[in-house]
């Protein structure tokens, strides 16, 4: 075992930590130091079993050889290449096994660094599209409140979430948002897809009405909002959205920055729900979650309106020094190598139900107001206490880590989402230590 495993940094101070309460950390730090499969291992010995695929990213669990190794032989081979006006074969081999799993007719792809990286890139690809096809009075781009869709100036502007937004100013201008589909009155305790709210994509009616479909580009929603605390779209919800957007010529871009590779079942939510949009945004679980990299894929019509005017020019004035990394795309395909022998694209199809009893055990927990799930997801809504909004969900993280769990909190939300090679044990495993939590210590 490694010798820094009792080890810890003798001063914290320099590292200003991301959407972290950093005075609290500080005082009582949490650090990590190895991790193998579905377990962290802590800086005092402990071990913490990964309720939350790290954030949200490490699907195919940690420390996967075949993604270790194929890191380790492109760092000796080829560290970097140039994006611009030169390639490495790597980037092209693993755009053709992409689309490859892509929902049909998703067939261009275009690399980033992160999620947030992949939403500027979808929402540039967008505006830029319409004015490709002489459409250029298109320049409004719609969100949804509670949405997120990372944390640049595109993203928290279509994104919904306060906290995000409220200390940046007035933001891009030519956005406007739908409402969410968070009914805890008549939707509480759902499994699935939930009966009520489906109706409330024809809000994106009232929204063309106000300003014209011949100004509006895109519409970008979650298919599954991951990191406002898991809320599943209610039936019929995004069917509506595709065919709304296609009467109006509205480009519908998915974030699946969370849902894509694997988490609901299926390789993309795009068809777990059965609908196919223009653009959809990923990253996290592309390369799971062990380098940055993102991916945004279009469809042969949108790469198609680009290909005019000279050869010699450049058709699309946007990337990244990093697009298609070279270890990077070692990474990415070491993790699709890893998905596609382990079945586990597929794989929380196979556990869904398990873990969707499992979850829904928790139901007579002290101050549960609410339970959801879909996939290999769930959340627990957790009664706030009176004054202080958030506390109850921190203190039930901290006593999870104190009990070996790692759980993910958003507002009063307890969000999970594990790994998908987990046990039907390790499960329960996870449900037993998250009751102990919420019956004993919040």
């Amino acid at each position: 075992m490694s010798n820094r495993l009792n080890t810890t940094p003798n001063d914290l101070r320099a590292f200003w930590m991301p959407f972290t309460a950093n005075r609290q950390f500080k005082k009582e730090p949490r650090l990590f130091v190895g991790a193998k499969d579905m377990h962290y291992t802590t800086h005092d010995g402990r071990t913490v079993l990964d309720g939350t695929a790290g954030l949200w990213c490490v699907n195919a669990g940690h420390c996967r050889p075949k993604i270790t190794e194929a890191i380790r032989e492109q760092a000796g081979e080829l560290d970097y290449a140039p994006a611009f006006q030169l390639g490495h074969p790597k980037a092209f081999e693993l755009a053709n096994r992409l689309v490859d799993i892509a929902p049909e007719g998703m067939n261009h792809v275009l690399y980033t660094n992160s999620g947030s990286e992949s939403v500027e890139t979808a929402l540039k690809v967008a505006l830029a599209y319409h004015r490709a096809k002489g459409d250029g009075s298109r320049f409004r781009l719609i969100g949804r409140e509670r949405g997120y869709h990372g944390v640049n100036f595109g993203g928290i502007s279509v994104g919904g979430i306060v906290s995000n937004r409220k200390m940046f100013g007035t933001l891009l201008t030519g956005v406007d948002h739908m409402p969410h589909t968070h009914l805890p009155a008549q939707n509480a305790f759902t499994r699935g897809e939930p009966e009520h709210g489906g109706d409330l994509a024809t809000e994106l009616e009232r929204i063309v009405t106000l300003h014209d479909a011949s100004t509006i580009a895109a519409v970008i929603v979650e298919p599954v909002a991951g990191s406002t605390g898991v809320l599943i779209p209610p039936k019929g919800y995004l069917k509506k959205l595709r065919d709304i957007c296609t009467k109006h010529g509205i480009l519908l871009i998915f974030d699946e920055v969370i849902t894509g590779f694997g988490r609901l079942g299926t390789p993309f939510a795009a068809q777990y729900f059965d609908v196919t949009p223009d653009i959809i945004t990923t990253a996290k679980g592309l390369t799971n979650g062990v380098i940055p990299m993102g991916a945004v894929f279009v469809t042969s019509e949108i790469h198609d309106a680009f290909m005019n005017g000279p050869e010699h020019l450049i058709e699309f004035f946007h990337g990244y020094t990093y697009s298609g990394n070279p270890i990077a795309s070692a990474a990415a395909l070491g993790t699709l190598d890893t998905y596609k022998e382990e079945g586990l694209l597929t794989r929380a199809a196979e556990l869904a139900s398990y873990w969707e009893d499992g979850l829904h055990s928790l139901k007579d927990c002290p101050n549960v107001i609410d339970i959801r799930n879909v996939g290999l997801i769930g959340a627990i809504e957790l009664q706030p206490i009176a004054g202080e909004p958030t506390k109850r969900a921190f203190n039930a993280f901290l006593k999870a880590y104190e009990k070996g769990l790692l759980i993910r909190t958003t507002g009063d939300i307890i969000a999970l989402s594990p790994p998908l090679i987990i046990s039907k044990a390790e499960i329960d495993e996870l449900f037993d230590k998250l009751r102990d939590v919420l019956v004993n210590n919040i």
